[in-house]
């Protein structure tokens, strides 16, 4: 399995693995898209910059190849090449997998995610995460 960023002309590889999955993801925004492949895309992601950090978003695993940390190694993979802080929305059910990474549940977010999580909310229920990025635990 490989874990690796993307270049942009690449972008549409990603939205055609979101829509073959019927996923509500997309790509989106400034933000580094992150691929799990093994011979086929498995899992996407991105990493967004915001203020002194950067924001999660995105993350989808195919559904015949969850449960197999894939999931939990893309973000790693990820979140090794960047500095500063991550935060993510996340719904409730999903909030335990993300504290197993190190994430906590936290409300103290960037201004720009302040706004986005409070639009968020008025259709769903979200959880806001945040990771210190001073080790990752592995789940």
């Amino acid at each position: 399995m490989q874990f690796q960023p993307i270049p942009d002309i690449q972008r549409a590889l990603v939205e055609k693995f979101y829509r073959a999955h019927r996923s509500p993801m997309r790509t989106k925004g400034n933000g580094q898209i992150w691929i799990a492949k093994d011979r086929e895309i498995v899992g996407a992601m991105s990493l967004r910059t915001v203020e002194d950090g950067h924001w999660l978003t995105g993350l989808f695993v195919a559904p015949e190849k969850r449960a197999q940390g894939i999931a939990r190694d893309l973000i790693e993979a990820a979140m090794a090449s960047v500095e500063g802080p991550v935060w993510l929305f996340c719904e409730p059910e999903l909030t335990q997998f993300y504290q197993r990474l190190g994430f906590v549940v936290s409300e103290d977010l960037p201004q720009e995610l302040v706004a986005r999580l409070a639009r968020y909310r008025q259709t769903r229920m979200l959880i806001a995460l945040q990771h210190d990025r001073a080790g990752l635990r592995s789940v």
